[in-house]
């Protein structure tokens, strides 16, 4: 058994880092996400590697819960003036993003001489975003408007349109492999229609029964209790718990009327969980991933980036958006996490004699997007701020 005086004392590190990471933050206008996830290469596989096994194998479910966090969180943000006000640009927006990038990633990596049903899935886990990352870089920003209420909008509702993307081009992929094509459509449905009614099933009465002990605002044991029963229920159920926290969180805003601000005490609460779940993330990096990534990696880069830029500004003119805006909305969608990587396993697995470029693209990619990304998504706030409004 390890030594539990070990483990404390990793734990105990990994928290101040946290609070360094902020105190830095603060103070230089790099994301403390960032500098988190530099934090956990350094002591993890691709540094001195001294974490303990303890604290590593709770990565899995430090990550749900933060994440199920961030989802009621984004769900809360959804509310029914932030639909009239600006859901027709939120829909185009997220929708002609994940369109863009599934076309430039696809078709770049085919003509760069990757086979097309390996193409067609690295498209679809190109869609995938970290809106952990992206919250926290407009929070650390004070990014307030119209454009981070729109960005929050489209995050919030970002990965249910890459699940459904990634689950169609897996049809297309398993068909050009020989394979059946329900079973991958299947799935991405069950999970998507599973979280939305998971969702709802916990969102209403949670939206009736929370706050009353505290006459407005949920306690934060309350809190706590619906974000794991949530998380827990979503797992065991093997379906979306982002959508699922999405949902409910939505749900909780909208109908509780006796409430002040839905589910604040979660945002006091979530940032030790998104400590240990960027170190954590940094930890579990692997630096041959980058190697054997190569050309195929760096093409993957440079195409995510052109599918995501011309995709919001191309919805941003349609639907009005000042150019400023329009420019900056795609940069800031840059962060990349955890989904990606369950969804190049999917991959991986239907695929396995194209696993190995899948999963190296995938993980070291990642990484380089969940460094870069936080910072793009400060930028692009500060510089969408700029624009004039109306």
């Amino acid at each position: 058994m390890e030594d539990p005086s070990l483990l404390f004392i990793a734990f105990g590190a990994v928290f101040l880092a946290g609070l360094a990471a902020d105190v830095i933050g603060q103070r230089t206008r790099l994301p403390r996400v960032t500098l988190l996830l530099l934090c956990g290469m350094a002591v993890g596989q691709a540094g001195l590697d001294i974490l303990p096994d303890g604290l590593t194998g709770l990565y899995e479910a430090v990550s749900v819960i933060a994440l199920t966090m961030v989802a009621f969180l984004l769900g809360g943000s959804l509310t029914k003036r932030t639909i009239l006000t600006h859901g027709r640009a939120i829909m185009a927006l997220s929708g002609s993003v994940v369109v863009f990038t599934v076309i430039a990633v696809t078709g770049g990596l085919w003509l760069m001489g990757m086979e097309l049903a390996a193409a067609l899935l690295m498209g679809g886990i190109a869609t995938a975003t970290d809106p952990a990352a992206t919250e926290d870089a407009l929070r650390q920003s004070g990014a307030k408007g119209a454009f981070a209420d729109r960005l929050r909008g489209i995050v919030a509702i970002d990965d249910a349109w890459g699940i459904i993307a990634f689950g169609l081009l897996l049809v297309l992929a398993n068909v050009l492999g020989g394979a059946g094509a329900g079973h991958g459509l299947k799935e991405a449905l069950r999970e998507i229609g599973g979280g939305v009614a998971l969702g709802l099933a916990i969102g209403v009465p949670a939206a009736v029964l929370t706050g009353r002990i505290s006459g407005g605002d949920p306690l934060r044991s309350e809190a706590l209790g619906v974000v794991f029963l949530t998380a827990g229920l979503a797992l065991m159920a093997e379906v979306s718990y982002l959508l699922a926290g999405m949902t409910a969180g939505m749900v909780v805003a909208n109908l509780a009327r006796h409430h002040t601000r839905a589910f604040h005490e979660i945002e006091h609460i979530e940032w030790p969980f998104m400590i240990l779940f960027f170190v954590l993330a940094g930890a579990e990096f692997v630096p041959a991933s980058l190697v054997a990534a190569g050309a195929l990696g760096v093409g993957f880069i440079a195409l995510r980036i052109l599918g995501r830029i011309v995709g919001g500004w191309l919805a941003g003119w349609l639907v009005g958006l000042p150019g400023r805006e329009a420019r900056w909305t795609g940069p800031a969608l840059l962060p990349q996490a955890g989904i990606a990587i369950g969804m190049g396993l999917v991959a991986a697995e239907a695929l396995p004699a194209q696993a190995e470029i899948i999963l190296s693209i995938t993980v070291g990619t990642t990484i380089l997007f969940e460094i870069a990304g936080p910072w793009l998504t400060g930028l692009a706030s500060r510089r969408a701020a700029e624009a004039p409004q109306g």
